[in-house]
């Protein structure tokens, strides 16, 4: 029995939040590396083990930031258009920085040099935190609006340039991804790593932990006293086809928190998302690092989920046309694109899962100074 269109949309806008964590906690701990390369590692040595202990997966990893990417094009086609488009200087600038990765762990071994190889450091440092600050600062503004309109064709207008997405709010909220992916990037390192660059990134992870719970918390609290918020008063409906234009939305103060009162046991999503950098920090402090590396994990979850539950229905609002806002109802793909993406999630899912588990179980183990040293010409 086919599953009925509104049943679909909430299904794609659930995997869509799946491929988002799973991105952030598989990728994050890459990007989280990156920012700390520089601070972890005081010899050449010290930071080729960290660049080695991801260098084996990062690029596996950033599969699942293709797959969030090709999911929003064929599942929410409006959504992919107005974000990729609106936000096209930020997401150069994530492209730019993404390519430092690549580029940084192939040459920086290349000369011996000290200055040529500290250059690499840094530019892998950029690649880091330009990403995980983007991001945040995207989620910011969904949570404030984007101001874009449709005419009656569906053509849109963006109302803002690049330096207009620096609100207050959501430099916070870039704060809030930068603390947080450091945090599981330390809680990686602890880890894959040993001795100095081990202690080294238990210490910057115990200050960022705390960083990524008290930006979030301001970031809660500014979001429940403000008059931050949207709601769909008419016109959306859960089955209907997609029409953007077709509903009507007000601006409603502590509208982001209507699915927290409707549904109380959701308070389960931002209370993970608080307490586990928390968790995070004492069970690093108490050297339990393959605990403070799920709980990371599951405050990542936590995070990016609280987002999630606070916008829905809405996947993109607009804060100069309101009417022009884009939701789960109301921007996604036929019910027949949407089966068909949903049996071949159900299929090749598995797949990538099992082939990510038994990649990570034949590299476990921490990477010493030792096996780099003796793997000179073979390591990163």
């Amino acid at each position: 029995m086919p599953l009925a269109f509104a049943s679909l949309k909430f299904i794609w806008w659930l995997l869509l939040g799946v491929l988002l964590i799973g991105f952030a906690v598989t990728d994050g701990f890459d990007l989280g590396v990156g920012m700390l390369l520089p601070f972890v590692g005081r010899t050449d040595s010290e930071r080729r083990v960290a660049i080695n202990a991801v260098g084996p997966v990062w690029e596996g990893n950033q599969v699942w930031l293709i797959l969030g990417g090709g999911a929003i094009f064929a599942a929410w086609p409006l959504l992919y258009a107005a974000s990729f488009s609106g936000f096209y200087l930020a997401m150069l600038l994530v492209l730019a920085a993404l390519i430092l990765r690549p580029v940084g762990f192939k040459f920086r071994s290349k000369l011996p040099g000290a200055a040529w190889r500290s250059t690499w450091d840094w530019a892998l440092f950029v690649g880091g935190f330009v990403p995980s600050l983007v991001f945040g600062i995207a989620m910011g503004n969904l949570l404030l609006g984007v101001p874009f309109s449709y005419d009656r064709y569906l053509r849109a207008a963006y109302g803002f340039g690049f330096f207009d997405l620096f609100a207050p709010y959501a430099v916070l909220a870039g704060v809030v991804s930068v603390a947080m992916l450091a945090t599981h990037g330390a809680a990686y390192l602890a880890i894959k790593t040993d001795g100095a660059v081990a202690q080294r990134s238990r210490s910057i992870g115990r200050m960022t932990g705390l960083v990524w719970c008290g930006s979030l918390l301001i970031a809660g609290i500014w979001l429940a006293r403000s008059d931050l918020g949207y709601a769909i008063l008419s016109g959306a409906a859960p089955g209907g086809a997609p029409d953007p234009l077709a509903k009507t939305v007000v601006r409603a103060s502590g509208a982001w928190l209507t699915n927290y009162q409707r549904w109380p046991a959701l308070w389960l999503v931002p209370a993970a998302a608080v307490l586990c950098p928390l968790l995070t920090v004492a069970l690093t402090r108490m050297r339990r690092a393959g605990l403070a590396f799920v709980a990371s994990a599951v405050g990542i979850a936590g995070t990016i989920g609280s987002v999630g539950v606070s916008l829905f229905p809405f996947l993109m609002p607009s804060s100069s046309d309101l009417s022009s806002s884009l939701t789960v109802w109301d921007a996604s793909s036929s019910p027949r694109t949407l089966g068909i993406m949903l049996i071949a999630v159900c299929i090749f899912m598995p797949i990538v899962l099992g082939y990510t588990a038994w990649v990570y179980r034949v590299l476990r183990g921490p990477v010493t100074v030792s096996q780099i040293e003796s793997n000179a010409n073979t390591a990163y």
